[in-house]
């Protein structure tokens, strides 16, 4: 007799069941407290149970109480209304724990179970990847209602058989598996969502999906997750210790930066019903008083003082003219001068706090670089007067919010960038985005300690046209 499956389940680690001394139960998952007062004992203590590990519904009712379908019902109920913190296990009957596990990354995801028809072809979804954590090897989809830990060796052998078409039978004889196991296992990452199914013409629906054909894996999987915490609390970035404000001014010259009085500017209304253009970069050279103003109106810190997000500690923050979430202010600036009097030709980092330009590279050939992605980025023919490069400090970020820091950090890119166009505009100047394929290049000319900090976007400042 071959080798037979158990299928197990249990409550996710962030879960916790709250008895109290009456009828009371509530269970806070990381969507939510449930209330569940008024649940019948057995049923309670199955919950109980299923917080301290995997189970299998033979083994969950308490002590002396049959598995009759009255009670299968009750239960059945309770984890429909908890499935987004229902951990689904597949184990063989041999006491070594689970094989896989399907761990929830929805709030509500149904697991059906059904077999595979073993005749249909089934591989990893084409978004699927495989990665590790904590010494397992995870596979996710961003169509995925689960995560899937692969916690032996089997369930490794049989994940990595599906990278492309195969029969049940095929993917045992690969992996060197029973074929009942194999079926069971393959039958559990289809209801998982990671591994997909052919119809009966030995087509995958999500090859033909017009709309999924849009998408990359990378994107999509970063749309996915960016959007759903996965549980836990934010990474403990650079130690535990706060991030400050503004970045350490760096050794190398600086350069006080002109200091405008802010008289009255054309209306908002004005600016935003002004076409935005992206002229052939001019030849023509910026004035240091130009760039100054220009900063100082769009990306000075005006104060700095504590900030607070809900369900979190207070922390040290800064206000300036564009947007940020907690006040958070993860970007820096980097002025890449070609053009302009009153300064040298090099790289500079721009310090909000004081108004100021630190010489950070006064390498031409780095210069020239950067320029020069821009003048290809911006179709033009001609190097730009000024360009500024923004990067983000992610444990600026990070530390707060964990998993939606990178999502979060493009928002503000794009806040940040609306407001140097309609300075620019104010001020009769030109800005405008640059799409630069920078690769390490960027990295290297602005000395950055990749990945702690990474650059994220350029924009180019000129005359209009």
């Amino acid at each position: 007799m071959g080798a037979e499956t158990i299928r197990l389940w249990s409550l996710t680690e962030d879960t916790l069941v709250e008895l109290g001394d009456d009828d009371s139960l509530t269970v806070v998952t990381w969507w939510g407290e449930i209330d569940l007062t008024g649940t019948a004992e057995p049923v309670r203590d199955s919950l109980r149970r299923m917080a301290l590990g995997p189970v299998s519904m033979a083994n969950v009712p308490a002590s002396g109480q049959p598995v009759g379908e009255r009670w299968l019902a009750g239960l059945s109920k309770v984890l429909n209304r908890l499935s987004g913190s229902v951990v689904h296990s597949l184990a063989l009957g041999d006491g070594l724990g689970p094989l896989l596990s399907a761990i929830p990354v929805t709030l509500s995801p149904v697991f059906p179970a059904d077999p595979v028809p073993e005749d249909r072809p089934v591989k990893l979804s084409r978004f699927a990847a495989l990665r590790p954590e904590g010494g397992t090897l995870f596979v996710e989809s961003p169509g995925a209602r689960y995560r899937v830990a692969l916690l032996q060796q089997t369930a490794v052998l049989l994940a990595s058989s599906l990278a492309g078409p195969a029969t049940i039978a095929a993917v045992a004889d690969t992996a060197g598996v029973e074929r009942g196991v194999a079926a069971d296992v393959i039958a559990f990452l289809v209801s998982a969502g990671v591994v997909v199914v052919a119809d009966a013409r030995g087509s995958f629906a999500e090859d033909d999906d017009p709309e999924l054909a849009l998408w990359g894996r990378d994107d999509l999987m970063f749309h996915t997750r960016s959007r759903t915490w996965t549980g836990g609390p934010p990474p403990d970035a650079a130690g535990g210790s706060a991030p400050p404000v503004v970045k350490p001014v760096s050794a190398g010259p600086t350069v006080p930066l002109y200091r405008p009085e802010l008289r009255d500017a054309p209306s908002l209304t004005a600016l935003l019903e002004t076409d935005h253009t992206c002229p052939e970069f001019t030849d023509r050279e910026l004035g240091a008083e130009q760039l100054g103003e220009f900063l100082f109106r769009a990306a000075r810190v005006r104060s700095v003082g504590p900030a607070h997000l809900p369900a979190r500690p207070s922390h040290e923050a800064s206000q300036r003219p564009y947007f940020s979430i907690g006040c958070l202010y993860e970007l820096e600036i980097y002025v890449s001068v070609n053009r302009c009097s009153g300064l040298d030709r090099g790289i500079y980092h721009y310090d909000p706090l004081w108004h100021a330009l630190t010489l950070i590279n006064d390498d031409a050939a780095d210069l020239d670089a950067m320029l020069d992605m821009a003048m290809v980025a911006g179709a033009s023919h001609r190097q730009p007067p000024v360009l500024f490069t923004v990067t983000a400090r992610m444990a600026r970020i990070a530390q707060v919010l964990g998993g939606a820091a990178y999502a979060i950090t493009l928002l503000h890119l794009g806040a940040l960038q609306q407001v140097l166009y309609l300075t620019a505009k104010a001020m009769r100047l030109a800005a405008h985005a640059v799409p630069v394929d920078a690769g390490d290049r960027v990295d290297r000319a602005l000395k950055l300690e990749w990945p702690a900090e990474v650059g994220v976007g350029e924009c180019v400042l000129d005359f209009a046209s």
